[in-house]
């Protein structure tokens, strides 16, 4: 029962900011493209306010 709490908890839980980087800097195709992203994500790319 508690292991299918977790799974429950874990399926509606928000990726953190550090998650989200990771993920994204993951989906890099080549060194050149992993450098570009590690760019945007020290510029601050996920950090920014939607409002």
């Amino acid at each position: 029962m508690l292991t299918s709490v977790r799974k429950l908890a874990r399926a509606f839980r928000v990726p953190t900011l550090q998650d989200r980087e990771m993920a994204y800097l993951s989906e890099a195709n080549d060194r050149i493209d992993l450098e570009y992203r590690m760019r945007q994500v020290d510029r601050g790319m996920f950090r920014k306010s939607a409002f």
